[in-house]
């Protein structure tokens, strides 16, 4: 076990003021290293998530004794200033303050509305930072060309454009790769992200590291989500956005009249989903759902449906299904079928026809079903819990601090 040591997390969003994915990694990672004796601090926009969603979250999120929060709250024009000039601008005092303090290791995640490329500079210490997103070579963040398609061939000023979105002049100059020399290294969820850093000119240090899951995720649903049915679903869980492919699931269980479609999450593209589903009965909007009713979900659905036409940089939600011995089916793009193939606890697929297979092999044969669960259950445990995780992590401060060390 290494000695304790004090840690500060800086990030655009936390649990609650969150959408998911990135900011509940961050929750989960600074929660497991306070249990284990070392503190954490963590620092995040209030003002970004409220730019994003006008309700406030109804839900909260417990932390450990040995995690400290210092929520930023100056009003919605800090992460748009942040946005527009690559630095902290308006929240800089806050976080200079926070700064006054030491840490031993400064992990930055998605900092894009807190800080920009110039929060980088902030801290002494091992400093990280994870590509939870592909925002340091990608302005829209996903490599989701012209909100459209996945992007192979940058055209970033005009997507930004068709994304109604002010151009970020500072990725004109040289401010990110000044300021990208400040971490000593970075962190990839997969083979995949680091890979299309690297295809984008992206040179600095980087270490595979995939996500993890507690343990705790695996224990037997307490109480349950009410589905109010009982006929055989599948499910998918997430961001409503276009990116996400749900209008193909949507598509494909028109014709799949075996099964229902459970779909958990809310978004931008919520209200045209809503629209292409009309007159459907066995397709299902359930809003966004609290983690801890979603292992209920899980633990009833056939396999958990990933059917992203977008780079995602991992895949959380497959773990979150192996947690309940469910199998995933995903689609075979970016880091999707890594986990798949690692885990032999889901199906990948490539087209219409290959879901549909995919869809009925796993309702009609439930030995096979759980054959996958199984594998996948196994292979969370061994590669994607906490243990191997914190492993990993406590192995890639060192590499960072020889690296620091070196230069």
């Amino acid at each position: 076990m290494p000695e304790p040591l004090s840690f500060c997390m800086v990030t655009t969003f936390y649990p609650p003021y969150h959408f998911g994915g990135d900011a509940m990694h961050v929750y989960r990672l600074s929660n497991e290293l306070a249990r284990r004796g070392h503190r954490v601090t963590v620092v995040h926009s209030v003002d970004a998530y409220r730019v994003l969603r006008r309700e406030e979250p109804n839900k909260d999120f417990p932390n450990e004794p040995g995690v400290v929060v210092v929520p930023v709250r100056l009003g919605r024009a800090a992460p748009v200033v942040s946005y527009l000039s690559g630095r902290p601008a308006l929240n800089a005092k806050p976080l200079r303050e926070v700064f006054e303090e030491r840490f031993d290791v400064v992990h930055f995640h998605n900092v894009s509305l807190l800080g920009g490329p110039g929060v980088l500079a902030y801290g002494e210490g091992v400093k990280l930072y994870t590509l939870h997103e592909h925002w340091l070579v990608c302005p829209m963040h996903v490599l989701w060309k012209f909100n459209r398609e996945p992007c192979t061939e940058p055209a970033c000023l005009r997507c930004t454009l068709v994304f109604r979105r002010p151009p970020q002049l500072w990725r004109y100059t040289s401010l990110l790769a000044r300021r990208l020399e400040e971490v000593d290294l970075f962190l990839s969820p997969s083979r995949f992200t680091l890979q299309a850093h690297r295809e984008r000119g992206f040179t600095r240090p980087i270490r595979r590291l995939p996500y993890f899951l507690p343990t705790s995720a695996a224990q037997p649903p307490a109480g349950g989500f009410e589905l109010g049915r009982k006929r055989p679903y599948f499910l998918f869980v997430g961001r409503l956005e276009k990116l996400k492919g749900v209008e193909r699931l949507i598509d494909r269980f028109r014709g799949y009249p075996a099964a229902d479609l459970l779909i958990a999450g809310d978004g931008e593209h919520e209200a045209e989903l809503r629209r292409r589903a009309r007159g459907l009965g066995n397709v299902r909007f359930l809003g966004r759902v609290h983690p801890s009713e979603l292992s209920a979900l899980y633990a009833g659905a056939v396999a958990v449906l990933v059917p992203s036409v977008g780079f995602e940089v991992f895949g959380i939600v497959i773990l979150e299904g192996f947690a309940q011995r469910t199998p995933a089916i995903v689609h075979d793009l970016g880091a999707l079928p890594e986990v798949v193939e690692e885990s032999g606890g889901g199906i990948v697929y490539r087209s219409d026809d290959e879901l549909l297979a995919a869809l009925e092999e796993l309702q009609n044969d439930p030995a096979r079903r759980r054959e996958l669960g199984d594998r996948g259950y196994e292979a969370w445990l061994r590669l994607w819990s906490e243990e191997p995780h914190l492993q990993g992590y406590f192995d890639a401060i060192e590499e960072a601090r020889r690296l620091a060390e070196a230069t």
